[in-house]
C-alpha cells in the first residue's frame, strides 16, 4: 500500500513538472513576443517622430509658397492699379492733344494760305517734327488695358486660395497718389523659397527630400549618409 501511495505521489509530481514546463514554455513565448512588440513599438515611435518632423518641414514649405503667392498677388494688384492710373492720364493727355490739334490744323491752313499769297512756302507739317504725329494719329483706337483672363490661370488648392485671398484683402494698401509717368521698379520679393534639399534614394535612386525618413516612391526606409554617432559613455 505504501509503495502504491508513493507511486501516486511520484506520478502527481511528474504531472506537475510537465504542467510547469508547459507553462514556462508558454510564458517564455509570451515574453519573447512582448519584447519583440516592445522593440517594434520603439522603432515605430522613432519613425513617427521623423514623420512628424517631415510634416512640419512640408508645412513650412507650404506656408513659404503661400506667402510668396500672396506677395505676387499684391504686386499684380498694385501693377493693375498703376496701369489703370497711367491709362487715365494717357487718355486725358490724348484728349487734350486732340482738341489742340483740332484748333491747330485750321489755323495752320489759314496761315499757309496767307503765306502762299505772298509767295512763301508752307509751314512744315507736324509729322516732320514728330514722326508719330501723322494726320491719322488721333483716329487710331487706343484700347484700354485689360487684366489677364482669370479663367486661364491655374486652379489653386482651396487652402492656398483662401489664405492668399485673405492675406491680400487685409494687407493690400490702395494707391492714391497720381502717377504722371509710372516707372515701377519691381524689387525682388523679400521671401523667395529656395528648392528643398534633395538626396537620391538608395533603393530606387530617385530624388527625394533630404529629411524624408522613407521614400514616397518605393516606400523604402531612407538612411542618412551622415548618421549621428552614438555618444560615448564616460568611464566611471
Amino acid at each position: 500500500m505504501a509503495a502504491e501511495h508513493e507511486g501516486e505521489i511520484m506520478l502527481s509530481r511528474l504531472d506537475s513538472l510537465k504542467d510547469i514546463r508547459s507553462k514556462m514554455l508558454q510564458l517564455e513565448k509570451l515574453k519573447n513576443q512582448l519584447l519583440n512588440d516592445f522593440v517594434d513599438t520603439e522603432k515605430e515611435e522613432e519613425m513617427l517622430k521623423e514623420y512628424k518632423k517631415e510634416m512640419d518641414l512640408l508645412l513650412q514649405e507650404k506656408m513659404a509658397h503661400v506667402e510668396e503667392l500672396r506677395l505676387i498677388h499684391a504686386d499684380i494688384n498694385l501693377m493693375e492699379t498703376t496701369i489703370k492710373q497711367a491709362e487715365s492720364d494717357r487718355n486725358r493727355s490724348l484728349e487734350k492733344a486732340r482738341r489742340l490739334h483740332d484748333d491747330y490744323m485750321p489755323l495752320k491752313q489759314h496761315v499757309d494760305s496767307l503765306r502762299a499769297s505772298l509767295g512763301l512756302e508752307k509751314l512744315p507739317e507736324l509729322y516732320h517734327e514728330e514722326d508719330k504725329l501723322t494726320p491719322d494719329y488721333f483716329d487710331k483706337q487706343r484700347p484700354n488695358y485689360q487684366a489677364e483672363d482669370t479663367a486661364s490661370e491655374p486652379v489653386l488648392p482651396s487652402t492656398l486660395t483662401t489664405v492668399a485671398a485673405v492675406s491680400v484683402a487685409t494687407q493690400q494698401m490702395p494707391v492714391t497718389a497720381r502717377v504722371n509717368r509710372p516707372s515701377v521698379d519691381r524689387q525682388p520679393t523679400g521671401f523667395r523659397q529656395q528648392p528643398p534639399p534633395m538626396k537620391a534614394c538608395l533603393s530606387c535612386h530617385q530624388q527625394i527630400h533630404r529629411n524624408a525618413p522613407i521614400c514616397p516612391l518605393c516606400k523604402a526606409k531612407s538612411r542618412s549618409r551622415n548618421p549621428k554617432k552614438p555618444k560615448r559613455k564616460l568611464d566611471d
